[in-house]
């Protein structure tokens, strides 16, 4: 894995420079800063380990916190006299070591470490902070680490919640109550580390305090009152921020080689003659960067040696702290008592079911134990492959899977789970197709509230008042995490039958609600439920990549990458980096003076993708950029990526889909993401080429027909949209008869091109200035043809207009099948927010109901495959498209049969029309 060192430069030299005593030369020089800085960064590059690594400083003078507060440090002292002359040679010395370093006009180091620290966790790296400021806890997250030199304390989250008594997503509202006297940032007088802490262990947040300010008595509650005023801009101030243009980028930011003139030079000026004879007596090259070694290596052997001893000792505490209600779970270690839990779970109606495992990948998870439960209370966990001492005899894996099949197989046997699709894989990882899937809180939860968060932790606090473990409380974080296998049988027991209590619990508030709801009862058990089953097939069969092609793709990207390299050279009029916001902003908006469209939060004119959309259309360098970013997107994300996602048991790309990642219930795919490949473009469309049927079968595409706009006929119930479905036109070109008042067939292809963008538009809540910017016409002449379209469709003006009405009202929209879209942004103060959200309401329905139809159409398809024995197989959905395996032998049933299954799984106002295509790859075949 790729590790990135961030080295706080600034943080250094004053700690180093306080905490040593004066040291000088014999020319009087004071060196004692430099001395400290070096011998802190010296042992780093060996001893971390990292191949990305950087040591940041603080530029001089003012930042754009001044511009917010110009009090901002007014109050701090005047660099120390004897520090200024050590600050060039610590920054040149930290160069010459091999480092690379950030000084960055206007922006603080603590920015810069913010913002490289973000970028580095997007691309997957692991992130080590070397600092003494304790504002850089707000930092920490799964794989940021924060060290500091001159203490050996390590931080991960942990144990900055250990150190400072709140986790790291709270430590910019504990700065903000205490204020920095340094960096002069008033918070709340009186308010230190205690007060603070316990007013966010009270409240849960800064918000939650400041919205129950009134009730905090005594004169620290008058003194938050009184400061309540500030409060934000102290939050502003204090809050690190992660997006600021950089003119490095990370890729760039790896090992140099030592200059050891530059450091002979140095240390014989400054007298570090210890350095000076080893540098001059050493041969052998500095370790690579990669090597691991020194005390931090040491220790970190150390921690991964105790780890299990410690999170024991500390997970202990938190499952005696809530334990009440696990009294009554059972630890099933013997055959008898595995036999007797046989029988109450095949007497059961309903039986609440979950596995551990030692893996989250589900095509490679084994499992760890199971956990039971069929009465609130009362559950069981039974461990089949923990280790480690202490742990008791389990019951032989291979013995327990033999006496469960039989129920896990059993159809007629109901379970209960909380995400069974991933519990379906790890079964049959062991050869067991799990049966009777009855109930699913994920999918429960989903269905009734859209907008929330489904993990069962969130469930759990929101259904039952119990005081439940985390995983995190039994496995802990960071580099103190332990696999599942490790924890001791006491503690996964709680954990484990926890789960199965809980989801039991969960169920039995959500049903009810869900069953007085008949539309949300439909989705519920006609759509999810029954393809939750289809995803899992589709996941587990995977699809067949050529690998050879990628490569060649990725090289063909790269060498056109270069060429518009070049061009953009040609065209900013000198050689820049393409991956630096900051270079490219000072050329776009200081050298060639293109229009400013919008600022970042640090003020700096933006470079995101939608500026440079925007100034695409005048200017030829932003549309270079764009085509730049777009290969570099495909490169980067598929044609180098896809291969190594191979599963080399399967020989093939395992993607995951999700039922609810989106309120409409639109499917979402990851790891990899399979339905977000551009196809607008030509090396878009290309990389569908290397998704492949195996010899003598075919890739055959079934695609929905303009199945928003039939939705929108439906729902609308505009019998000008009907007719026109109805009789099989063309919908554009009848659109544009009508907005342009010509007959269908005088409709020219530009007419055809506007009618399509309003159609498309209008569904999705494009205003006049959105439709004028797409077709570059005036506003004035895009709200007439609106107008128009609205007046020859009055049945749809009159279905927006409503849908809005509702939407407030309600606070939702809903689907065809009675799915509820929840948008909680209808009732925001906030009227860009509010709009935002009242266009997405017209939407959403559409969407969500075409999603909708998609899952019917999956579920009809692969019960028939089933149904007749076909050996076609679903493979992956997109959109409104699904794609299938299919031999030679089923091809003409399959082009048959297809498109009517799709085209009935349900009765609009309009016909639903789906079209198949075949090809040897993806590409030939949509």
């Amino acid at each position: 894995m790729s590790r990135l060192l961030l080295v706080d430069g600034s943080s250094y030299l004053f700690r180093a420079f306080h905490a040593l005593p004066d040291l000088r030369n014999k020319a009087g020089e004071p060196t004692g800063a430099l001395r400290g800085v070096l011998s802190m960064l010296l042992p780093l590059r060996t001893s971390v380990g990292a191949t990305h690594a950087v040591c940041v400083f603080d530029a001089k003078g003012k930042t754009f916190r001044n511009d917010w507060y110009p009090e901002y440090k007014a109050t701090r002292k005047p660099t120390p006299e004897d520090l200024i002359p050590q600050i060039e040679p610590i920054q040149t010395c930290t160069r010459a070591l091999g480092w690379p370093v950030i000084v960055e006009p206007g922006v603080e180091a603590d920015d810069v470490i913010g913002t490289l620290t973000r970028q580095a966790v997007e691309r997957g790296f692991e992130v080590i902070i070397s600092t003494g400021d304790k504002d850089m806890a707000q930092l920490v997250q799964p794989g940021v680490t924060l060290m500091n030199t001159m203490t050996g304390e390590t931080l991960d989250i942990e144990g900055v919640r250990e150190k400072f008594g709140v986790p790291p997503e709270r430590i910019v509202d504990y700065l903000t109550l205490m204020g920095d006297a340094v960096d002069n940032v008033p918070g709340v007088e009186k308010c230190g580390p205690k007060t603070a802490v316990k007013w966010l262990s009270e409240y849960g947040s800064l918000d939650n305090i400041i919205a129950h300010a009134d009730s905090i008595k005594g004169v620290v509650g008058d003194n938050l009152r009184k400061a309540l005023d500030f409060i934000p801009m102290g939050r502003k101030l204090v809050t690190i921020v992660t997006d600021v243009p950089l003119n490095e980028t990370l890729d760039e930011l790896t090992w140099r080689e030592p200059d050891t003139a530059t450091l002979i030079e140095h240390y014989t000026r400054w007298e570090f003659r210890s350095w000076l004879r080893a540098l001059q007596a050493e041969a052998a090259p500095l370790p690579a960067s990669g090597e691991q070694g020194g005390l931090f290596a040491e220790a970190a052997r150390s921690a991964s040696v105790s780890a299990v001893a410690a999170v024991t000792h500390e997970q202990a505490e938190a499952v005696e702290r809530s334990a009440a209600h696990r009294e009554a779970y059972e630890c099933i270690l013997t055959r008898d008592a595995l036999d007797k839990w046989i029988a109450k779970i095949s007497a059961a109606s309903l039986t609440a079911f979950d596995t551990e495992t030692d893996s989250l990948d589900p095509m490679l998870a084994q499992i760890v134990g199971m956990s039971f439960c069929v009465t609130p209370g009362e559950a069981a966990y039974l461990p089949l492959a923990h280790r480690g001492p202490g742990v008791a005899e389990q019951l032989p894996l291979a013995e327990v899977l033999a006496a469960l099949k039989p129920w896990l197989e059993d159809a007629s046997r109901p379970k209960l789970g909380q995400n069974l699709k991933y519990d379906m894989h790890v079964l049959a990882n062991q050869g067991i197709t799990l049966r009777g899937v009855a109930e699913d809180t994920l999918l429960e939860s989903a269905a009734w509230e859209s907008d929330k968060n489904h993990d069962l932790d969130g469930l759990a606090k929101r259904y039952t008042d119990l005081a439940t473990l985390s995983y995190a409380d039994v496995c802990g974080k960071g580099a103190k995490a332990i696999s599942f296998a490790d924890v001791p049988l006491e503690q996964a027991t709680a954990y484990g039958a926890e789960d199965a209590d809980v989801t039991l619990r969960v169920h039995q508030q959500l049903a009810p609600k869900i069953a007085a709801e008949p539309g949300l009862t439909r989705v519920y058990r006609e759509i999810e439920l029954p393809v939750q089953e289809v995803l899992w097939a589709m996941e587990r069969q995977g699809v067949l990549i050529d690998a050879g092609l990628l490569a060649q793709q990725s090289d063909e990207l790269g060498r056109k990458m270069l060429e518009i390299e070049q061009q953009a050279y040609e065209a900013a009029g000198q050689p820049f980096n393409l991956n630096s916001p900051k270079q490219l902003g000072e050329i776009l908006f200081e050298r060639q003076k293109l229009p400013i469209k919008k600022k970042t939060a640090t003020g700096a004119p933006s470079t995101d993708e939608e500026v440079l959309a925007e100034l695409a259309l005048d200017y030829p360098l932003p549309r270079l950029l764009l085509e730049y970013r777009g290969m570099a997107k495909l490169k980067n994300t598929y044609t180098d990526k896809l291969p190594r996602m191979v599963n080399p048991a399967t020989g093939r790309v395992h993607t995951s889909f999700s039922q609810t990642g989106a309120i409409t219930g639109r499917l979402a795919s990851s790891e990899p993401n399979l339905q977000n490949i551009p196809v607008r473009t030509q090396e878009g469309r290309r990389i569908r080429q290397a998704f492949v049927a195996p010899s003598g079968w075919h890739i055959v595409s079934a695609d929905y027909s303009q199945i928003e706009l039939r939705i929108m006929a439906h729902l609308s119930s505009d019998e000008r949209l009907l007719e026109a479905f109805a009789q099989g036109e063309d919908v554009h070109r009848a659109t544009a008869a009508e907005v342009f008042g010509v007959s269908s067939a005088e409709v020219s292809s530009e007419q055809r091109r506007y009618a399509k963008t309003i159609n498309f538009g209008l569904i999705y809540g494009m205003s006049a200035h959105g439709l004028a910017r797409s077709l570059e016409i005036e506003r004035s002449a895009a709200q007439s043809w609106i107008d128009c379209y609205f007046a020859r469709y009055p049945g749809v003006a009159r279905y927006m207009e409503e849908t809005r009405a509702n939407a407030r009202a309600q606070g939702y929209v809903e689907t065809v099948f009675g799915r509820r879209l929840i948008l909680p942004e209808l009732k925001s103060s906030n009227a860009g927010r509010r709009q935002g959200a009242e266009r997405a309401a017209i939407n959403a329905p559409m969407q969500g109901t075409a999603a909708d139809l998609v899952k019917l159409a999956m579920r009809s398809v692969y019960d028939w495959l089933i149904r007749d024995g076909l050996q076609s197989k679903l493979l992956l959905q997109v959109h409104d498209e699904l794609i299938l395996e299919v031999p030679e032998s089923e091809l003409a049933l399959v082009r048959e049969k297809l498109p009517k299954l799709m085209a009935g799984v349900a009765e609009l106002k309009v016909p639903l029309l789906a079209e198949v295509g075949v090809g040897a790859n993806w590409d030939e075949a949509h």
